[in-house]
């Protein structure tokens, strides 16, 4: 089953000022979402939950990425790219 990836506009924002590395591991982590479902990338280094439906993983040392799904849904939202620092944990 093929996911619906939705993107908040102040994540697409903070896309276009990553350093490219880390925009190639959103594209892929983009990918994974969309083919496997939010709990798709559970190898990814320091991926884990943060919540009953939101997840997170680092895309680098520095920056990660954090979603939500709601169950029975095909969709998730990305809600928050960028510094590690700043990442809406809670």
């Amino acid at each position: 089953m093929a996911y619906r990836i939705f993107l908040k506009k102040k994540v697409l924002k903070i896309l276009l000022q990553l350093p490219e590395q880390a925009r190639k591991r959103f594209e892929i982590l983009y990918k994974v979402l969309e083919l496997s479902g939010p709990s798709g990338p559970h190898y990814w280094q320091n991926y884990g939950k943060l919540g009953e439906n939101k997840y997170h993983c680092h895309l680098n040392y520095h920056y990660v990425a954090c979603w939500q799904h709601e169950k029975g849904t095909i969709t998730i939202e990305v809600y928050y790219v960028g510094s590690r620092e700043n990442a809406p944990y809670a």
